[in-house]
């Protein structure tokens, strides 16, 4: 006869151990992504060791230190992109390393000071890091789309990005496309260090990332849902290449658990333009004052396609842009951020 509570016994032994002989860390842990990433690995059992800039921001911690699995295996340690050296700490021991931590703005006054710098210096110190402790199995770091298809290529609906395309530096600085060019070169700086040291390196390229917020503070992404839902009299002639958050920290998960993941994934669901993402609004909340015209009298710019074949074959099943949309417009509710005239 089975004896049902001795295997269960069994089972939570073996999910302990599991637990507790992986061990990662995750750089920026307050960030939309990383908060999501860190929710997601303690549901999967792991022991997360998580940086962030201020440990005595409550904005910056509070909503990780009540994820569930926290108060048991969910330690913060302060780390800064600059200070080199500043994650030995907290990644001294462990067997994965997530680095999603890098300055995302949309402008800059001094961009190698606010941009550039923070984003190649902190990948290369992360990574220093990373190769002192030979127990770091795989690395996994946050690059962008943006470090992808900016290379002077012309995009139109015939194009398919895909992960053999590099954005070019010259490219990116001639437009003055600041950010694209800081994970431009952060990416290039991690993938030569990471082959000079013999580092299993993956890298993630996300779109621009919709969904649920866990911080409580506005991201880059939900500003820009913000500004068109409440009260802005026109949209930016864009494009919204877009991916659900909780796809772009499976990805990441998956490409640590995953031995044959290699190289970069590209996460983008889909592309629209801004025109395009205001209607999609608009049916969805009638009750919003949406903007009807365009910023500027230029015509749109074209849609492009982004390859999914090898996201897919990861494990990732998109979730569609209108069930992200929703969900991030939603917690925009939620944090009192949404005002209806």
């Amino acid at each position: 006869m089975r004896d049902v509570d001795s295997e269960f016994d069994t089972v939570r032994e073996a999910v302990s151990t599991y637990a507790s002989q992986n061990v990662v860390c995750v750089t920026g842990a307050s960030g939309y992504v990383a908060s999501w990433l860190v929710k997601l690995l303690l549901q999967r059992g792991y022991t997360v060791r998580a940086t962030v800039r201020d440990l005595s921001n409550p904005k910056k911690t509070d909503h990780l230190r009540a994820l569930d699995g926290a108060t048991e295996r969910l330690h913060l340690f302060k780390a800064d992109l600059l200070d080199e050296g500043s994650f030995d700490t907290a990644i001294e021991g462990c067997h994965g390393v997530f680095h999603t931590a890098s300055p995302c703005q949309a402008t800059a006054t001094d961009p190698k000071a606010e941009l550039i710098d923070p984003a190649v210096n902190g990948t290369l110190n992360v990574l220093r890091s990373c190769s002192k402790y030979p127990s770091i199995k795989r690395i996994v770091v946050t690059s962008s789309i943006n470090a992808v298809a900016y290379n002077g290529k012309l995009l139109n609906s015939d194009v398919v990005v895909d992960e053999t395309w590099f954005s070019s530096p010259e490219f990116c600085e001639q437009s003055q496309l600041w950010y694209h060019l800081s994970k431009t070169l952060a990416e290039e700086a991690a993938w030569k260090f990471s082959k000079e040291h013999g580092l299993d390196m993956v890298v993630i390229n996300p779109g621009i990332i919709i969904g649920p917020l866990l911080q409580p503070t506005l991201n880059a992404t939900s500003a820009i849902i913000l500004n068109l839902i409440n009260g802005s009299t026109t949209f930016p002639n864009s494009l919204v290449r877009s991916v659900n958050v909780k796809d772009v920290a499976m990805a990441h998960i998956l490409a640590y658990e995953v031995p044959s993941a290699n190289g970069r994934y590209c996460l983008v669901e889909s592309i629209y333009h801004v025109s395009e993402v205001v209607e999609i609004i608009r049916q969805l909340y009638p009750e919003f004052h949406l903007p009807d015209k365009c910023e500027d009298g230029k015509p749109f710019q074209s849609t492009y396609q982004v390859s999914k074949e090898k996201a897919r074959i990861l494990g990732i099943n998109f979730i569609p842009f209108e069930i992200g949309i929703t969900e991030i417009i939603e917690s925009l509710k939620e944090r009192g951020f949404v005002t209806l005239s």
